[in-house]
């Protein structure tokens, strides 16, 4: 098992940033695709970034692209979500999560492992 913790959530203006972390313990942590989904209020829970084991694949959903950067360091057992022009339809719970895949994937089926959940929320 995974045991998966996020942090640096909090407010922000727009036009802002965040640096989302999520601290893993458990299993060999490098054996893991890693992901960050986020669910606003009333929507479905949506992947906004993923990254392959080696840290060579990464997945962007479109509406994130440009502005967030995802990154692991395996050594420290951690997986970093870099969120820079905040906007306030980027206001939701981010989720870090843990696949067991091969593949980088997108739907949240795929994941094995979950943290808590971590609010974001941007003013106007």
């Amino acid at each position: 098992q995974v045991q998966l913790v996020e942090s640096g959530g909090g407010l922000v203006q727009a036009g802002g940033s965040l640096r989302l972390s999520c601290a893993a313990s458990g299993r060999t942590f490098s054996n893991y695709v890693m992901a960050w989904f986020r669910q606003a209020p009333g929507k479905e829970r949506e992947c906004v970034a993923a990254l392959s084991k080696s840290g060579l694949s990464t997945f962007y959903a479109d509406s994130v692209k440009g502005r967030f950067t995802i990154s692991r360091d395996n050594a420290k057992n951690a997986v970093l979500l870099q969120m820079n022009s905040l906007k306030p339809e980027d206001t939701a719970v981010y989720y870090c999560a843990a696949s067991t895949r091969t593949v980088v994937p997108v739907t949240e089926t795929n994941y094995n492992y979950w943290g808590q959940g971590t609010q974001v929320t941007v003013s106007s």
